[in-house]
C-alpha cells in the first residue's frame, strides 16, 4: 500500500460505512507501508473520530452544524495531495451527496491519480430489506466514477440475494459494473450470542483488535473469537487486487 486513498461511499445510513471504515484502516495499519491518515466526514454520528488509536481527523464541513459548505471539503483533499501516506476516509450518510458533488464537480478522483495516488472506493451492500437500497447505492456510486471499486457484502441484515433467490453478484446489476470491482470482503453474519456480542462490545469502547488483545476488559475467549473474525476480514483484504 503506497500512496492510497479509500473512500468509503454509500448513501444508506446505519449500513456499516464507519465499521468498514475502522476494518480497513487497522488492515492498512498492520502493513508495513507509508503513515496512515484517517479522516471523519460526518456531522451527526462521527463515530470514525472517537477511535483514539487510530488518530482520526474529524473535518468539520459544517459552519452551522447544519448546513454543508462544500468549499470545506477543501481542506480534506489539500491534506491528501500535500502530505504522503495511506488514507481512509469514512462519511455519514448526511454527507454523501455534498462529498460525491463535490469530489465530481473538482474532478477530484483525476487529480488525486495525478499526484501520484491511487483511488478506491469502497461501497456496501446489506442482505435482507437494506438490499434494495443499497444496491441502487452501488450502482449510482458505480455510474458517477470511473474509480476501481471494493464491494463490502453486510450479511449483518440478511442474504444478499432477491425474493426470486438470485444473489446479488447474480444481478445484471452488479454484473454490469463487476469489471471495476477489485475485490469484494463479505462481513459474515456469525453467533449473534458471542461473535456478535464480543464485536459490539468492543465497537462500543470504539477498540481497534490490536487493544483488545492487550485488554483486561476482554476475556480469552472474547479476544479468541475478535482474532478469527479480524483473521477472515484481513485475509480477505489481502486476497483484493490493489
Amino acid at each position: 500500500m503506497q500512496n492510497t486513498v479509500h473512500f468509503i461511499l454509500q448513501g444508506k445510513g446505519g449500513i456499516g460505512k464507519t465499521l468498514v471504515s475502522t476494518i480497513l484502516a487497522q488492515w492498512i495499519a498492520g502493513k508495513d507501508t507509508l503513515p496512515l491518515r484517517c479522516y471523519d466526514t460526518d456531522q451527526e454520528n462521527p463515530t470514525f473520530s472517537r477511535y483514539k488509536a487510530l488518530q482520526v481527523k474529524h473535518v468539520p464541513v459544517s459552519a452551522d452544524g447544519y448546513n454543508i459548505d462544500p468549499k470545506r471539503f477543501d481542506a480534506l483533499m489539500i491534506d491528501l495531495l500535500e502530505q504522503d501516506g495511506n488514507c481512509v476516509i469514512d462519511n455519514g450518510s448526511n454527507t454523501f451527496s455534498p462529498l460525491m458533488g463535490y469530489l465530481i464537480e473538482n474532478d477530484c478522483f483525476a487529480l488525486l491519480q495525478e499526484s501520484g495516488r491511487q483511488v478506491y472506493i469502497h461501497t456496501i451492500v446489506g442482505g435482507g430489506d437494506t438490499l434494495h437500497d443499497t444496491a441502487t447505492g452501488f450502482v449510482s456510486t458505480a455510474k458517477a466514477t470511473a474509480v476501481p471499486l471494493v464491494l463490502w457484502e453486510n450479511h449483518h441484515f440478511g442474504p444478499l440475494q432477491s425474493a426470486s433467490g438470485k444473489l446479488f453478484i447474480e444481478s445484471a446489476t452488479y454484473q454490469e459494473h463487476a469489471g471495476r470491482v477489485r475485490g469484494r470482503v463479505v462481513l459474515t453474519q456469525r453467533n449473534a450470542d458471542t461473535f456478535g456480542a464480543d464485536i459490539k462490545k468492543m465497537n462500543t469502547a470504539r477498540l481497534t483488535a490490536a487493544e483488545v488483545k492487550e485488554s483486561d476488559k476482554f476475556n480469552l475467549m472474547e479476544k479468541q473469537r475478535v482474532k478469527v473474525v479480524f483473521r477472515d476480514l484481513f485475509e480477505q483484504l489481502d486476497q483484493v487486487s490493489w
